[in-house]
């Protein structure tokens, strides 16, 4: 059978066999893009409902995956050696070391030689006096105008000689963070007289030292002056300040914790016979307090003895409890178990009482809320005593063993019960049988004290000291990389950053094994407009993880071009499509002003990529989520771009050494850390997000901070001290950088980004490459604007402008 076609040639019809005809129009169809239902290379995508949402799902449940293999996984990080007391203790330093670093106690301490008495000419620091002991209002240095304070229960000589003497056992009794001092030493009312654990402690000859911790109200959460704040507890508020600072709410208090130990230390280095061994030191806690004790015997091995109460429990939901708790990396090397391993063969004493209840942060403020959610209650008897048994086995070589203590079939006991405090003395003296009785309550002395004004003053320390290192972070930044690189030649350059990109994957954003399974490549065709057609692109990355987006091809693509890529981004609770059209009908977001759409027409393949910021709170558990294991949101999503460049650079219409990315808001985020790391991003512009980000995190002195929103995902560890944008941008460079900036965009004034920006204008005029990067500012708000930068694609993609 024939059939006919005009000959070029001849202008006549020429008969040609059918088949091979048919197998002509195949070829011809299939090799235009834009004219296939699915791309050549792939098979049908089929999946139907929301691609957003399902991604979230999967990687959700890839998450909880390796949160559950967390535990097996810590032990090739740890390398005990059983064969000694002092062998164990050098065995277990290095991961002490790294669990300092975790919770931030790093900054180092100011010496403690004496305890400072507060008082005035109205208010004396003898604040109670019993027959038994005596109590004082006191403070410690911890660091420079940050102070411990509380309350000291210093018990009366045992012989009417007169003679000051220093206690055999000295205690910090930590309470939790909604209890004040007074009410653990009895002078306040809130607690019944079997929960004054501190003053039952003084009653039977300790010295104890109660410190005051930052509560969860939200009182001084926010700036008087700028008329701003948050529903967020002081913890929170503090966390999030400390956190991007490389520092933490729970090593603040920790530290404090170590201060009072340096004074107990001096003390009894000064006793009578110095270095007495029998002047013994320990730690006790419950709830919050229960958490700073355990961290802070983990971490001093000055800690002979301590008990924890209300708080011992599995890690591993941490992601549900109160975000001033999440240590970023905590489950990768540690549970309560691990920790606890810390402290063998010094004591530890675990008491099952009922904690405090947690419900969540207080209401919101004037109708603003940026707190995060987060809830706690009692852990179940069953998985606290999992958790002991998991955290004996951990030291079983070792004969002291973690102590155990509950009532019968169970139950919760204390705060503060008999057994408890007796074991506790026990470990710290000579052995007692039992306690002795409760003497008379003590006094408060002082006349209209508020415990309040002592809370103000311990947040805003920590808020100056937070402030003090942002501040000075700058420098850091600058004299460890900035500085230090040698910008010539190119090539010593480019090796040079090498370490520094390894420091923000490895270390800031956290790493992900690369992808594990095959791409799989699904697509089918969503868009067919007159220049371009689009398809759906899903590429499988780890089980249950997979990339999404939505390719766009120009239709007058000849047959084996191989033309630019431009990866468009879309922004917060966004999605693809958002990029692509700017039908106010459909929902989309007019601010990208359909970008997306607007390059295809000029040429350019364009791959517009789904990021999982979508799914309010949904997505934001994921950071959560993430941060436990020592990982982020961007560590999923380097991943993701990772897989699409693989795929992108195998297509045969595409020139795998011409892919740019461009991403407005969150995906201007993204353009900051995802090119800086995935070298194969040829070139990178930043739109509507660029600004001087650690100040935008972490300044309480600014109405754009994101302290006072909800976005407690955007928090990297430690990012102040390592990468604001200028370094991240520098790890961009060589390669072309641009930013896009509207002068009405409220994520941060001009002069913000002004100042960032000429870091790096500076750094590509050092490097010799000053054209190959560039600023525009047009009148305008949070949107594209798609000019100069339509110009910066054109000219380093090396594709021609329409009409040339």
């Amino acid at each position: 059978m024939s059939s006919y076609f005009i000959s070029h040639a001849s202008g006549r019809l020429q008969p040609v066999p059918f088949l091979p005809f048919l197998s002509l129009l195949f070829v011809l169809a299939f090799s235009v893009p834009g004219q296939e239902a699915t791309l050549s290379g792939t098979t049908p995508l089929t999946v139907e409902g929301d691609l957003s949402a399902q991604m979230v799902q999967g990687i959700d449940r890839f998450l909880m995956r390796k949160i559950d293999q967390s535990i097996e996984e810590r032990a090739a990080l740890w390398h005990r050696d059983f064969s000694s007391p002092e062998a164990y203790e050098k065995s277990v330093q290095p991961n002490r070391e790294r669990f300092r670093k975790q919770i931030g106690a790093t900054d180092p301490r100011l010496p403690v030689t004496a305890l400072e008495y507060v008082s005035t000419t109205r208010t004396p620091a003898l604040v109670a006096e019993t027959e038994l002991f005596a109590v004082y209002a006191v403070r410690w240095p911890v660091f420079e105008s940050v102070f411990g304070e509380g309350l000291l229960l210093r018990p009366k000589p045992a012989q009417a000689s007169g003679k000051a003497s220093t206690p055999p056992r000295s205690i910090v009794a930590i309470p939790d963070a909604n209890q004040t001092p007074e009410m653990l030493a009895g002078l306040a009312p809130g607690l019944p007289s079997a929960a004054q654990w501190a003053r039952r402690l003084a009653e039977n000859g300790c010295q104890v030292l109660i410190p005051t911790l930052i509560d969860r109200q939200d009182t001084w959460s926010g700036n008087s002056k700028l008329n701003r704040f948050t529903n967020q507890p002081h913890r929170e508020w503090i966390y999030r300040q400390a956190f991007e600072m490389g520092r933490h709410i729970i090593g603040y208090e920790v530290q404090k914790v170590m201060a009072a130990i340096d004074w107990f230390d001096a003390e009894r280095q000064q006793a009578p016979g110095a270095r007495n061994s029998a002047l013994r030191i320990g730690v006790m806690g419950y709830g919050e307090g229960g958490l700073i004790a355990l961290y802070s015997a983990a971490l001093d091995s000055r800690v002979e003895a301590a008990l924890v109460s209300g708080y011992f429990g599995s890690r591993q939901r941490l992601w549900e409890e109160p975000i001033y708790r999440n240590v970023f990396g905590l489950l990768h090397e540690f549970g309560d178990a691990e920790i606890a391993s810390l402290i063998a063969p010094r004591t530890l004493i675990v008491e099952h009482s009922d904690g405090p209840k947690i419900d969540g942060p207080p209401r919101a403020r004037n109708g603003r809320s940026g707190a995060a959610a987060g809830k706690w209650a009692t852990p179940e008897f069953d998985a606290v005593e999992k958790e002991v048994a998991r955290a004996n086995a951990l030291v079983r070589p070792l004969t002291n063993q973690v102590e155990f203590i509950y009532g019968n079939e169970g139950m919760a006991v204390g705060p503060g019960f008999e057994q408890a405090l007796t074991h506790l003395l026990n470990r710290l003296g000579t052995p007692i049988k039992s306690l002795a009785p409760t003497g008379n309550a003590p006094k408060d002395s002082r006349t209209n004290f508020d415990p309040s004004e002592r809370q103000q003053r311990q947040v805003e320390q920590l808020v100056e000291h937070t402030q003090k290192l942002l501040r000075l972070s700058e420098r850091v930044r600058d004299e460890s990389f900035l500085r230090k690189v040698k910008t010539a030649p190119l090539s010593e350059y480019q090796a040079a950053c090498q370490q520094y990109k390894s420091n923000l994957w490895e270390e800031v954003i956290g790493r992900f094994p690369s992808a594990t399974q095959a791409a799989n490549p699904r697509s089918r065709k969503i868009y067919d407009r007159e220049k371009w057609a689009g398809y759906d692109v899903m590429l499988d990355v780890w089980p249950d993880v997979f990339a999404w987006g939505v390719l766009l091809l120009p239709k007058d693509m000849k047959p084996g071009e191989r033309r630019p890529v431009v990866v468009c981004q879309h922004g917060l609770e966004g999605v693809p499509a958002d990029t692509i059209t700017d039908d106010p009908k459909t929902g989309a977001y007019g601010a990208y002003k359909a970008f997306a759409a607007h390059l295809a027409e000029r040429g350019f393949v364009v791959f517009a990529p789904h990021n999982p910021y979508r799914g309010e709170e949904k997505f934001r558990v994921l950071q959560r989520k993430a941060n436990s294991l020592g990982k982020s949101l961007f560590s999923v999503i380097l991943a993701q771009h990772d897989r699409i460049l693989d795929w992108l650079s195998e297509q045969p219409f595409v020139d795998p050494t011409r892919i740019g990315f461009y991403g407005l808001s969150y995906g201007g985020k993204t353009a900051m850390r995802v090119p800086a790391l995935l070298d194969r991003y040829c070139l990178s512009i930043c739109s509507a997000d660029f600004n001087e980000w650690i100040k935008k995190c972490s300044t309480v002195d600014s109405p754009y901070s994101y302290l006072y929103t909800i976005e407690y995902d955007m928090y990297e560890f430690n990012l102040g001290h390592t990468f604001n944008y200028a370094e991240m941008a520098a790890l961009i460079a060589p390669r072309p950088f641009m930013v896009e900036r509207g002068h009405n965009d409220g994520v941060a004034p001009d002069e913000w980004v002004a100042y960032e920006y000429a870091k790096i204008r500076r750094l590509y005029a050092k490097l010799g490459i000053p054209e190959r990067t560039d600023i525009e500012f047009f009148n305008g708000p949070h949107t594209i604007n798609g000019k100069g930068t339509f110009k910066f694609l054109h000219q380093h993609l090396n594709w021609p402008e329409p009409n040339q």
